[in-house]
């Protein structure tokens, strides 16, 4: 069961800005990203659903979050119907990233008060997420859209809050395009868990993450 609720983990996506997500196959590998992200500052993770067997390294991830990294907030992505999103909250994910909108994934997420972020490409299809209930909507794939999609849907829906995840980089330049157009926080996957980090360069990865949320910090308070 998901340890935080779902007010609490969209509040700490606002106030952090940013979730770092990726996946790997090796769970030692992957506790060491976890505690570099940790170690940088980072208090939420998405762990992505995209190998064999990743329920089992998530489920490893989770337990070792929950007895070293207090206030790590894990949670899971590229989750793409509803059998998958309670297999993930049974080993406790405390929230679920899907790419696409599936009021299956919506059902199964409320019924147990777990914060959902489904991925959108319409105005129409963000209205329908906050029918159901989504508290922040994922922007996906964000590079394809860019920061004046944001603006314009922010335009007539300023109450919208928007996590563009694809096409976000740890840049002063990309950042501010982002953040300037209005939203809430940014998912962000190989930008930040590059070649070498994937490789082991954890300190990299440490380093990256501080500076990438301090960034985010000051960008928002100019």
């Amino acid at each position: 069961m998901a340890k935080y609720s779902r007010i609490q983990v969209a509040q700490t996506m606002e106030e952090q800005g940013m979730v770092p997500l990726f996946y790997n196959d090796d769970i030692e590998l992957s506790k060491a990203l976890l505690k570099a992200c940790y170690d940088g500052g980072s208090r939420l993770l998405e762990f992505t659903n995209r190998g064999d067997f990743a329920h089992e390294i998530f489920g490893a991830l989770n337990k070792y979050a929950l007895a070293e990294l207090p206030g790590m907030i894990l949670g899971v992505g590229s989750v793409t119907d509803a059998g998958a999103a309670s297999l993930y909250m049974q080993l406790g994910a405390n929230f679920v990233v899907t790419p696409v909108l599936r009021e299956d994934i919506a059902i199964a997420c409320n019924r147990k008060k777990v914060l959902w972020s489904p991925g959108c490409g319409s105005l129409t299809e963000i209205c329908r997420a906050e029918e159901l209930g989504c508290e922040i909507v994922k922007l996906f794939p964000g590079g394809i859209y860019g920061p004046g999609f944001v603006k314009g849907i922010k335009g007539p829906q300023p109450w919208t809050k928007i996590m563009p995840t694809g096409g976000v980089t740890p840049t002063e330049e990309n950042l501010s395009g982002w953040f300037d157009a209005g939203v809430t926080c940014v998912g962000m996957g190989s930008k930040l868990f590059t070649k070498e980090v994937k490789e082991g360069d954890t300190e990299a990865l440490r380093s990256k993450v501080e500076e990438t949320l301090a960034l985010i910090k000051r960008l928002r308070d100019k």
